[in-house]
């Protein structure tokens, strides 16, 4: 039986934990709490992971260190990079294969779809923190110190999952109010399942090419915030929603007594056009492929009924 240790819990942390013991495997959980899934094969360990040393003991012995880590969004430049750093050195130490769980936010703003392989070009301090955490690692993989692969996914949706379209928009239209986002309603956007993130990852840890450079999560759906918040408004049985788009200042002025709402204003260009992730090298390498919108839908207002009985 194989040990996969896995930092961070959030909804795709938990849902590669029991993808993995389901099918056989042990894994570690490791979150400041020791929250997680309960399932005979996971072990859940409360641990700073940016305790180098620490996480050197947790991960010894395992086949892959998944970091699928996120401190609080309004602190990324504060806290990831030791979180990274302490990841990092734990899988060079312990010769254990790293698979990070990243985002988009590194290549800045981009024209047409995002394949796999472009370069690192942030025009965000987000950005920038998410484009060093990899430089950092592909080097220690160039250098033959270890084995990364880096998985990127865009906004989620699923249960739990934790996105601008949740946050402002999801529960929003679950509970049946109006809905004001900032960003084009109408454009385009890759929807990433928590579910397809997770399997992502796995794939990635198992694959013998996947090593060395990053792969894009295949997306449920590239449907615009509009119609994706009808549709869900229509799975869950709850009226059609309202929507206008919320300006610059409004968020700006919501941003002065929210600490992460002020900082979507520098990932605007992310929802304001067309932002379409090209994930053919995930689906022909690594064999995935993506859930049904209709499906994760399902998921999501049931998740929500739940919650309101």
């Amino acid at each position: 039986m194989s040990l996969h240790v896995i930092v961070g819990a959030g909804a795709t942390g938990s849902a590669a934990a029991r993808l993995l013991a389901d099918a056989g495997e042990k894994v570690r959980l490791i979150t400041r709490r020791g929250s997680g899934p309960a399932h005979p094969r996971i072990e859940r360990v409360a641990a700073d992971a940016t305790n180098t040393t620490r996480l050197v003991e947790l991960a010894s012995g395992a086949d892959v260190l998944f970091n699928c880590a996120m401190p609080p969004y309004d602190q990324w430049p504060a806290l990831f990079p030791s979180l990274a750093a302490a990841l990092l050195a734990a899988a060079e130490r312990t010769g254990t294969d790293y698979v990070m769980l990243g985002n988009t936010y590194g290549y800045g703003p981009v024209d047409g779809p995002a394949t796999d392989d472009l370069p690192m070009a942030p025009t965000s301090e987000k950005g920038r923190v998410r484009a060093q955490m990899w430089h950092d690692a592909r080097a220690a993989h160039d250098a033959g110190r270890v084995r990364v692969t880096e998985v990127r996914a865009n906004d989620y949706l699923g249960t739990g999952a934790y996105s601008p379209f949740t946050l402002m928009v999801g529960a929003q239209v679950l509970a049946g109010v109006p809905v004001s986002y900032p960003g084009d309603l109408d454009a385009p956007h890759s929807w990433s399942y928590t579910g397809d993130v997770a399997r992502t990852l796995i794939a990635a840890a198992r694959h013998d090419e996947s090593w060395g450079r990053a792969w894009h999560v295949p997306s449920t759906s590239e449907v615009a915030v509009r119609e994706l918040a009808g549709r869900l408004a229509e799975a869950a049985g709850v009226p059609t929603p309202r929507l206008q788009r919320m300006t610059l200042r409004e968020l700006q002025d919501i941003g002065r007594t929210d600490t992460v709402m002020a900082e979507f204003p520098e990932m605007l260009y992310l929802y304001d056009r067309p932002n379409i992730l090209d994930a053919s090298s995930a689906v022909k390498t690594l064999g995935v492929t993506s859930t049904p919108l209709d499906d994760v839908l399902a998921e999501m207002a049931a998740e929500h009924a739940r919650s309101t009985r």
